[in-house]
């Protein structure tokens, strides 16, 4: 099968750093399903693991988790798919990535691909799409007020992937004002256009930028991107008791600021659940399925924003080298292998 990967952890402007290759197809074994890769949409942990992960050597590591396509086959103990079904998912850090024709993933973690969205449309949603609902309902508690606050949440990144779909999970499943930060015309157009009530500039200071608001301290803080520059902001606006969640991983943070409002600090990891095959590791898929239903009801909708062409070594260093800069908004997608 066609798939893309690499050898070696280099620079993504050289040419070996992704690489068309020929594998193998995987084995299916347990609940794994063997899904016929559609498109996929390109993520800030894709050039994460490119960067830090080195392959074993004489071995190819294939990236890439975000994925929509066709149940090939099903594995002996699989269950919920059948050959034919469409699916979409986030798949598992630990295993080969969907660059790649075929991938076998943990039918636990599948969704029912959104009938409403053609497949680069739907591989844009999964990885982020748990990651904000996991964020905003699992750890942060939205729906539970704190006692005092303004019933507001400030999402800093609110152009990017997960601050797209969080913005949007925000605005039209609860009662929150929704705050997203944005610097350049194009991502505060974008993110206005997804729902958030105001959008602030995270070059300047956030905390005078939420007080000229004048609606008082939010109760929840959802911090995608750029933690580190942010937190001793972030530590002055918040409302007492508030409560704090982030997903980047920024060198080092003193959460010492966190301390006099008891603020609670979260840390969001969408693959926590696949990495330890935990008891709930199938909340995934069904918050995948709720995912679908909503946007098929046009709840929500894809963050989808740019295609790249089909799935190539090419056009994935091109999708690399535009998140790597920072400034991508929504999801970047990638269809089909071509001929």
């Amino acid at each position: 099968m066609r798939a893309i990967g690499y050898e070696r952890s280099l620079p993504i402007e050289d040419e070996a750093s992704l690489v068309d290759i020929d594998l193998p197809p995987p084995e299916l074994r347990g609940r794994n399903i063997l899904v016929a890769v559609r498109a996929v949409s390109v993520n800030p942990v894709d050039t994460k693991v490119r960067v830090r992960a080195q392959p074993t050597p004489g071995s190819w590591k294939v990236l890439g988790w975000d994925a929509s396509g066709t149940v090939e086959a099903v594995g002996p103990d699989a269950t919920l798919f059948k050959p034919g079904d469409e699916v979409f998912y986030a798949g598992a850090l630990g295993r080969s990535g969907t660059n790649a024709e075929f991938h076998a993933v943990d039918e636990r973690i599948v969704g029912r691909k959104p009938s409403s969205l053609s497949w680069g449309e739907a591989a844009a949603l999964p990885l982020t799409a748990i990651t904000a609902w996991e964020a905003l309902f699992d750890r942060l508690d939205v729906r539970k007020p704190v006692p005092g606050a303004t019933n507001a949440i400030l999402i800093v990144g609110g152009g990017g992937g997960v601050g797209s779909i969080a913005t949007q999970l925000a605005r039209q499943l609860t009662d929150l004002t929704v705050i997203t930060t944005a610097s350049r015309p194009e991502t505060r157009a974008w993110s206005h256009a997804l729902g958030s009530h105001h959008v602030i500039d995270h070059t300047k200071p956030l905390a005078g930028e939420v007080e000229a608001l004048g609606i008082g301290a939010p109760a929840f803080v959802f911090s995608t991107t750029n933690t580190g520059s942010h937190f001793a902001e972030v530590a002055k606006l918040i409302a007492p008791q508030g409560r704090f969640a982030l997903i980047d991983d920024p060198a080092a943070l003193d959460v010492s600021g966190l301390k006099q409002k008891s603020v609670s600090l979260h840390w969001e990891f969408m693959f926590t659940r696949s990495m330890f095959e935990t008891a709930d590791i199938a909340e995934q898929g069904a918050l995948l399925n709720e995912v679908a239903r909503l946007v098929d009801a046009g709840t929500l909708r894809t963050t989808f924003a740019e295609s790249f062409g089909t799935i190539n070594a090419a056009n994935l260093r091109r999708a690399h080298a535009l998140l790597e800069t920072g400034r991508a908004r929504g999801k970047i997608v990638l269809e089909g292998f071509g001929r």
